[in-house]
């Protein structure tokens, strides 16, 4: 049989493709009508001003990241013990119920505060199964001379959803705000059976025998043994940690730049635009040469762009901004993800991927923490994105000389990763 020249060419591989587009496209509306939602009714229906509203959105991300953190450890374990399709098949069918309930709380008007947190924890508590689960199956099913394009392949779902996703739900919300809601759950439904025709995917066995939180400190180990992956998945962590501009989203499109969802909407999606269109023309021509500093430069990028948004009171130059972020962060992303899969393991991918998974919500989760907190703090939203841009490109610069492997690696070549690894 003639060996396949592109991952599309494998049915597997595009079957969790569309799940993973499906579910992303549904997942990222939601979040943000959800956001949009907490904003709204606190400033509405609680009277809160905007310095209390926006401290809710840090809340926000601290409501999906706390769920996430305690359950790291158990997904990862299962998703190198366990068949990962069903766990993924799990995890999206307990999102669709969230998606189900959001709907139905939307629609009589009984969505609280109380109630709109609630959900959104027990959506960070499904994400968590997800993402390694997905992740570790892609090597599964690809032969390893495809895994960069791949990599690739699978960050366009991410993006192109997440680019899809908020605009479609912001449109949806401003016409009726359940919609948004009940688009998420038939998507999700969609993800569910994609997942089901995908059929049994080998795996490697795993050690059954090691208690549980044995087995994940050893991925903690095998990330600190590789300088090159530690410094990567760190470089992201402290970096979106600072720069976590997205959270305060709904601040800027209510009260500063007067857009409404609508607005709100393509705002969120910028970001997944510009790191779409990096994420395709990486799945044609991947990177291949000076990986460390294209990285360490992309972070940096990133950062400026997150300065530019903040400053920004035009609404055409703020997308613009937002774009840039996105396209910027996805280098980072890209590299990350390629050395993740590359250099571990299949029976410890689980574990590996859930320690990232984690060290990715927390930056994502607690970044937006760390702005909505910044911003009552500061008393402004504008210095809160301002001085987490400024962060990010501070914490850059520190990684280049904390990790000297990140600015001196070439080439993702296996032999370099041994010599990383090497006692």
């Amino acid at each position: 049989m003639t060996e396949p020249t592109s991952p599309f060419q494998i049915a597997a591989f595009r079957r969790i493709w569309l799940s993973r587009f499906c579910a992303v496209v549904a997942t990222t509306g939601m979040v943000v009508i959800l956001g949009y939602q907490i904003y709204d009714v606190a400033r509405s229906d609680y009277a809160m001003s905007i310095v209390d509203a926006s401290f809710l959105l840090g809340l926000l991300g601290l409501a999906q990241f706390v769920p996430y953190a305690l359950l790291s450890p158990v997904s990862g374990v299962f998703a190198d013990q366990f068949d990962r399709r069903r766990i993924a098949l799990f995890a999206t069918l307990l999102d669709l119920l969230i998606a189900g309930a959001l709907t139905y709380v939307t629609a009589i008007g009984t969505h609280s505060l109380p109630v709109l947190f609630a959900l959104a924890a027990a959506h960070g508590a499904a994400r968590v199964f997800l993402g390694p689960s997905l992740s570790a199956m892609v090597p599964n099913v690809v032969p390893a001379p495809l895994m960069p394009r791949a990599i690739a392949i699978s960050s366009t779902a991410w993006q192109f959803g997440s680019l899809i996703g908020p605009t479609v739900a912001g449109l949806l919300f401003a016409v009726l705000a359940w919609s948004p809601h009940a688009l998420a759950t038939v998507l999700l439904g969609l993800s569910a059976v994609s997942l089901l025709t995908i059929g049994p995917v080998p795996q490697a066995a795993s050690d059954r025998e090691t208690h549980p939180i044995r087995q994940y400190i050893e991925g903690f180990r095998f990330l600190r043994r590789n300088r090159f992956l530690l410094g990567c998945v760190t470089l992201d962590l402290f970096a979106v940690l600072m720069g976590g501009a997205t959270a305060l989203l709904p601040v800027f499109a209510r009260d500063i730049l007067h857009v409404g969802s609508e607005g709100l909407g393509l705002m969120r999606a910028m970001p997944g635009a510009g790191a779409a269109v990096v994420a395709f023309i990486l799945s044609w021509k991947p990177i291949e040469r000076e990986v460390g500093t294209k990285m360490l430069v992309g972070v940096g990028a990133y950062g400026l762009a997150t300065v530019g948004f903040g400053l920004s009171t035009n609404f055409v130059f703020s997308l613009g901004c937002l774009a840039a972020l996105g396209a910027a962060d996805m280098v980072s992303v890209y590299i990350r993800s390629a050395l993740e899969q590359l250099s571990t393991p299949d029976e410890m991918r689980g574990r590996v991927g859930a320690i990232s998974g984690l060290f990715i919500s927390a930056s994502n989760e607690l970044g937006e923490m760390q702005s909505g907190t910044v911003a009552a703090l500061l008393h402004s939203a504008v210095a809160a994105v301002v001085f987490g841009g400024v962060g990010a490109i501070l914490v850059t610069v520190a990684w280049a000389f904390i990790f000297p492997e990140l600015k001196n690696a070439r080439t993702f070549a296996p032999q370099y990763r041994e010599k990383e690894q090497a006692p």
